[in-house]
């Protein structure tokens, strides 16, 4: 489940990216309650994947190809004059959002987007945007086709969705009342292969677009 709705704010917040660290268990849960976009089961599943891989992180263990990856978001500061200044600022900044990703294990190249957040009160500065780019980016490297994206149908999740599909994602499916009764699973893709994807028939129209995609 994905929420990173872009309507908070019209102000660029420049960002840096970095890798998981443990300290950022805490801020993570923290934005993932402060979105009021999830709830606690999802909540609790989104932190045992944080878990999961800090405890990889904390043995060493040698990376698979369908172990989850996860970027971690910062306020861009001041360019430093020192390796060990510029430590500092990595460990002192605040977190302001997260992705999770990784490959379908049933797939051929087919990556799934597991979460996303923003801190709200940086939501529509372009951190969700920085943080998709960045895992989309990774995805390509690896030789990853498609990406898939499990969102909310409700009404509430209406910005999450056009945030979606405003950076190029396609809704090719939606499974009514999947969450609970008048809440939709809605699923979206991107090609990175050059391949176009077919919209979901339109429910008014009873017609089918195409959108080219957009490729790296």
């Amino acid at each position: 489940m994905t929420s990173s709705s872009p309507a908070s704010s019209s102000k660029r917040t420049p960002v840096r990216l970095r890798e998981l660290q443990a300290t950022d268990r805490a801020p993570l849960e923290a934005i993932l309650r402060a979105t009021g976009s999830f709830p606690e089961n999802e909540i609790t599943v989104a932190l045992e994947l944080i878990d999961e891989s800090l405890a990889k992180t904390a043995v060493k263990a040698a990376p698979l190809p369908d172990d989850y990856r996860f970027l971690v978001a910062l306020p861009a500061r001041a360019v430093v004059d020192s390796a060990v200044a510029e430590a500092a600022v990595q460990r002192t900044a605040p977190v302001i959002g997260y992705v999770c990703w990784g490959q379908n294990p049933m797939s051929d190249g087919v990556f799934d987007l597991y979460w996303i957040a923003v801190d709200p009160t940086l939501q529509g500065g372009g951190t969700g945007q920085a943080l998709m780019a960045a895992a989309e980016a990774d995805v390509a490297a690896r030789g990853g086709r498609m990406i898939l994206v499990e969102t909310g149908g409700k009404a509430s999740y209406a910005p999450t969705r056009r945030f979606y599909q405003r950076i190029g994602y396609v809704e090719i499916a939606r499974l009514p009342d999947f969450f609970r009764p008048g809440d939709d699973k809605v699923i979206y893709a991107r090609r990175l292969d050059g391949v176009a994807l077919q919209h979901r028939s339109d429910e008014s129209s009873g017609s089918m677009a195409t959108e080219a995609p957009r490729v790296l």
